[in-house]
Formats: C-alpha cells, sequence, structure tokens
C-alpha cells in the first residue's frame, strides 16, 4: 500500500511541477530582490525567504523598506498556497491509493 501511495504522490507531482516550480521561483526572485532592497547577502535573502514563505518568520532578519515588505507579503502568500497544494496532493495520492484496493485497510 505504501508504495502505490509514492506511486501516486508522484504521478499527483508529476502533473502540478509547473505549479510548484512556478511558484517557488516567485518566492526565490521575490527573497532575492529584498536581498538587494536590505543590502543582505544571498544566503541571508534565501534564508529569509525559506523563513517567511514557511511561515515560521523567526524576526531575527525584517525588511526595513516598503517595498521589500510588500515583497515579504508575497512570499508568505506563496507560502501558504504552496503548503495547501502539497497538503491537497497528499490527500488526493491517499484517496487513489486506498480507492484502487478497499480490501487493504
Amino acid at each position: 500500500m505504501r508504495r502505490r501511495f509514492f506511486y501516486k504522490l508522484y504521478e499527483q507531482l508529476n502533473l502540478l511541477w509547473p505549479i510548484f516550480s512556478a511558484i517557488l521561483l516567485v518566492m526565490a526572485g521575490s527573497g532575492f530582490v529584498i536581498g538587494r532592497i536590505e543590502d543582505w547577502r544571498l544566503d541571508e535573502a534565501l534564508y529569509f525567504t525559506f523563513v517567511t514563505g514557511l511561515t515560521i518568520g523567526y524576526g531575527d532578519l525584517t525588511p526595513k523598506h516598503l517595498s521589500a515588505r510588500l515583497l515579504a507579503l508575497v512570499i508568505g502568500l506563496c507560502g501558504i498556497v504552496l503548503t495547501g497544494l502539497v497538503a491537497a496532493v497528499s490527500v488526493q495520492a491517499l484517496n487513489a491509493t486506498s480507492r484502487d484496493d478497499p480490501d487493504e485497510r
């Protein structure tokens, strides 16, 4: 059953990879621009991007400029959408797995 789940998950991810890629590119691009605006190193900008995108928000790096803060909102919203998509794909794969073989529950 586990093997079928991962196969179905792979099928779903294969179908939606352009959406995942686009979201990650928007997040990384926004983080790079924020890093340029705030004069952060590249590693700091990527760290900020993924901490913000995962909605953790430690607060050790905070943008000071208005444009950087607006881009941080874009990163946060993209992170919420990405998290929702990952959850939806996982549930869809689980449902497809259980529909395939109802005897093995």
